[in-house]
Formats: structure tokens, C-alpha cells, sequence
């Protein structure tokens, strides 16, 4: 399910969404034979109940685990169905929270920024200033795609990229993660976190859990740092 302003777009379906949609039908495929087992057992019971020999009735000891038995399977039959009542309880509330991000521009910590028409942006910071600062981009696969030089200053400092690679060739647009690598006079490596920025457009539910669409890339509640009007 995705939550989405009248003028978005949707965005593709995830891979996540087969394999939530694979996971729920073999829940099901289970639960329905729990069940039938659950149905085997009942009638097996009183079929031995009504047709035993009254002068040699069944062993009370072995009668107390049959019964035990039963108890067990109906109790796990009750728990399930009730646990996938709260699952889906949970999902929709998920759902009705995130719908307040939309609109909303927020600050991603996972260091990945959306390259969309040859743009984007992120913002890193430096601990301490560094002797040496490289910038490393990398794409959805984990392939780099850009290495440069970036800036040494303490504190806040901007990345503006163009999309393109070393070679001078332009990137699709998509998910891109920027990774800071800084070292000190001595060597020693410099303490760096890397931020972007952009507008949630969408609510991505497709996988059961809330996914913020910014730009080409979605990203999880768990990744944001602030929501500013």
C-alpha cells in the first residue's frame, strides 16, 4: 500500500513486496495445516472415545496427555491468529503515523542522497580538521562510481556532485551513498558523519514497513534525524 498525495507519482514496486507477499502466503499455508492437523486430531479422539472396549476403557494417564495435546495445538492456533491481528494493527497505525512526513523535508543520516537530472547534494562533517579528506560515492549495488578529494575544514562541510563518474560519464538517476574517509597530520583517522536533505512525496507500504520516498530513493523512519516544515 502506498500513501501518496493526489499529484505523485508511484514509484516501482520493490522487491521487498514479493517477498513480504511470499512470506505471508506461506504463514497461511501453515496456519491451514495447524488447523487441519488440529481437525485430525479431535476426530481420531472421539473415534478412540466412542469404540473403546468398556470393559478395558483407555488409560487415564494416556487419556490426560491426549488431552494435553489438544489443549496445546488450540492454544497455538489462538496465538497465531491473534498475533497476525496485531501485526496488521501495527502496520495500519505505522501507516497512519508516517503520513505526517509528507511535504515535510527531512535530514537522512544513512549517508545516501537522491541523484536526480544530474544532482546531489549531501552535507558531512569533520570532528577534528583533517590533513587529508577523500569522498567516495557509491550506488545501490555497492559499486563506486566517483572518488575525489574533499574538504579538510572542522565542522560542516558541502558535496555537491554532478552525477557523473571519473570518466566523465553521467550516473542513472537512483540512490547514491557518500562515504567520508579523513585523517589527521598524524595519521590518525578523523570522526566524520554524513547527512542529506530532501522532501517526502510519498509513503511506500508495499514491504509491511513505512518507507519515506525522497526524490529516487526510500528510506526507513529509523534514518531520519529531523523533519522540518
Amino acid at each position: 500500500m502506498t500513501v501518496t498525495p493526489t499529484s505523485s507519482t508511484t514509484p516501482p514496486a520493490s522487491s521487498a513486496a514479493a517477498n513480504a507477499a511470499a512470506a505471508s502466503s506461506s504463514a497461511d499455508d501453515q496456519m491451514s495445516q495447524l488447523s487441519g492437523n488440529f481437525s485430525t486430531f479431535l476426530t481420531l479422539l472421539t473415534t478412540q472415545l466412542k469404540n473403546q472396549d468398556p470393559t478395558s476403557p483407555m488409560d487415564s494417564n494416556q487419556f490426560t496427555q491426549q488431552l494435553v495435546m489438544y489443549s496445546q495445538v488450540e492454544q497455538q492456533i489462538q496465538s497465531n491468529t491473534n498475533l497476525k491481528t496485531l501485526i496488521s494493527q501495527g502496520t495500519s497505525n505505522a501507516a497512519s503515523m508516517t503520513t505526517s512526513y509528507l511535504g515535510k523535508k527531512v535530514s537522512v543520516t544513512n549517508g545516501q542522497a537522491s541523484l536526480s537530472s544530474g544532482a546531489a547534494n549531501w552535507t558531512y562533517n569533520l570532528g577534528t580538521a583533517s590533513a587529508a579528506t577523500q569522498l567516495t560515492v557509491t550506488d545501490a549495488n555497492g559499486k563506486v562510481v566517483y572518488t575525489g578529494a574533499g574538504a579538510t575544514t572542522m565542522g560542516n562541510n558541502s558535496f555537491a556532485w554532478d552525477g557523473k563518474d571519473n570518466n566523465g560519464n553521467a550516473q542513472a538517476d537512483g540512490a547514491y551513498k557518500l562515504t567520508v574517509t579523513a585523517n589527521d597530520t598524524a595519521g590518525n583517522a578523523v570522526t566524520s558523519s554524513v547527512a542529506s536533505a530532501g522532501i517526502v512525496t510519498q509513503i511506500d507500504m508495499t514491504s509491511g514497513t513505512p518507507q519515506l520516498v525522497i526524490g529516487n530513493m526510500e528510506v526507513g523512519l529509523a534514518d531520519i534525524a529531523a523533519v522540518a516544515s
